[in-house]
C-alpha cells in the first residue's frame, strides 16, 4: 500500500511555507500560480507527500488533476509551466513518491501521469520515461549591468536596443486592465503569425488577479501604439519571462531587445540574480538564437512520463499542418473562440 498523502496546495498552509524554505521552489509552485490555473482551466491543484498531517512538509510533488475528453484524465507537473522540480530531501523520497504515484495511475486508470523537472538527466526516474524534450535559457545576472549588456551580441541585440532609445519607443508598466487590453491583442497578432490560437484572455486576467505583486506587464509603445509586450513573473530572486509578443510591422524598431533590456535594468534594482528565459522548442532554432544573443545559457528540458508515451505518428504531423491551415484563415473572434475550446485539454 502507497504511504502517499495528499494535501491541497492552495488551502494547506504548510504548501506556502514550504515553499519558503525550498531552495529548488519556483515561482510554478506558488499557490497563486495554480489558483490562476484552477479558475480559468477548472484544473484540480494537488501535492502529493510522504509526511505525517500536521507535521512540516520535507518532500512533495504538485500536480493539476486534468479531466479531459480529448486528451485523457492525467496528473502534470504542471500544466502550462515551463519546468516544475519535484520538491524532495533526497532520491528515496524521489524513488518513494514515484512508486506511490505508478499504483495511483493504475488504480485510477490515469492515461498518464507527466512530471516536468529542470534536472531530469541527473535523477533516477524508474519507470518514468523521458518524453519531450525543450531547451531552457538562463541569464547570470549577479555581474554588473554594464558587463550585461557587453554579454549581449553587438549587432542582434545592442544596436536594436540604442535604436529602440533613438526612436523614443516608451515603456510602460504594470498590472491595469489597459495594459492588460494592450498585451492581448499583440498577443492575438503574435498567434495568429504563427497559426495557433491564443490562450483565453481569463488566463492573464486570472494570472494578474492572483500574481498581484510576482506579476508585470511591460509594454513598448510607438507613438502611443502598442509594437510589444512581455509579461514577467518573479520569486524570490528569480524573475521568469513567461510570455512576449510583438507586432510584426514594427520589429525593426528593437521593441522585444528594448523591453528585455528593461526587464534585467529592474531585476537588478531589485537584486535579482537570475532571469528565466523561459523553454524554446529544440527546432526554433530562431528563438533558442536571439536568447543567446541576450546573454542567455542553455541547458534542456526533459520532460517524464509514466506510462511512456508512444512517439507521435507522420499522421499526427499532417493534423497539425491542416489544423494551422485552417487557424491562420479564422477571424479574430473565432480564433479567440478556438483558444477558449483548446486549452482546458492542452495542458
Amino acid at each position: 500500500m502507497s504511504n502517499l498523502r495528499t494535501i491541497n496546495p492552495i488551502l494547506d498552509q504548510r504548501w506556502a511555507d514550504f515553499l519558503t524554505r525550498s531552495a529548488q521552489a519556483s515561482v510554478f509552485h506558488t499557490p497563486q500560480w495554480l489558483t490562476a490555473l484552477s479558475r480559468t482551466y477548472g484544473y484540480e491543484p494537488v501535492a502529493y507527500t510522504l509526511s505525517l498531517p500536521e507535521t512540516d512538509l520535507d518532500s512533495a510533488l504538485v500536480f493539476c488533476r486534468i479531466h479531459s475528453r480529448l486528451t485523457g484524465r492525467r496528473l502534470v507537473s504542471l500544466p502550462f509551466s515551463d519546468h516544475c522540480d519535484p520538491l524532495v530531501s533526497g532520491p528515496e523520497d524521489l524513488a518513494s513518491i514515484l512508486h506511490g504515484l505508478q499504483r495511483i495511475q493504475v488504480d485510477e486508470k490515469l492515461k498518464n501521469i507527466e512530471i516536468r523537472p529542470l534536472e531530469s538527466p541527473a535523477i533516477e526516474w524508474g519507470n518514468f520515461a523521458a518524453a519531450e524534450s525543450f531547451y531552457l535559457h538562463k541569464i547570470d545576472l549577479r555581474p554588473s549591468l554594464d558587463q550585461l549588456f557587453r554579454n549581449m551580441h553587438k549587432d542582434s541585440i545592442q544596436r536594436k536596443i540604442r535604436r529602440a532609445e533613438r526612436e523614443g519607443l516608451v515603456c510602460e508598466e504594470g498590472r491595469s486592465e489597459a495594459l492588460l487590453d494592450k498585451f492581448y491583442q499583440l498577443m492575438l497578432l503574435t498567434r495568429r503569425r504563427h497559426e495557433l490560437p491564443p490562450a483565453p484572455r481569463d488566463w492573464f486576467r486570472n494570472l494578474v488577479d492572483c500574481m498581484g505583486e510576482k506579476l508585470t506587464i511591460r509594454v513598448v509603445c510607438k507613438n502611443e501604439r502598442a509594437i510589444a509586450a512581455v509579461l514577467i513573473l518573479v520569486h524570490k530572486k528569480k524573475v521568469v519571462y513567461k510570455y512576449g509578443c510583438s507586432d510584426a510591422e514594427f520589429h525593426n524598431l528593437g521593441g522585444m531587445p528594448f523591453l528585455f533590456w528593461k526587464t534585467i535594468e529592474e531585476a537588478k534594482k531589485t537584486g535579482a540574480e537570475e532571469l528565466d528565459l523561459g523553454r524554446s522548442d529544440t527546432d526554433n532554432a530562431g528563438l533558442a538564437q536571439f536568447k543567446e544573443r541576450l546573454g542567455g545559457f542553455r541547458s534542456t528540458l526533459t520532460y517524464v512520463k509514466f506510462p511512456a508515451s508512444r512517439a507521435p505518428s507522420s499522421r499526427a504531423g499532417w493534423k497539425m499542418q491542416i489544423a494551422k491551415l485552417v487557424v491562420s484563415h479564422l477571424p479574430d473572434r473565432c480564433l479567440v473562440l478556438a483558444g477558449r475550446l483548446l486549452y482546458p485539454h492542452m495542458g
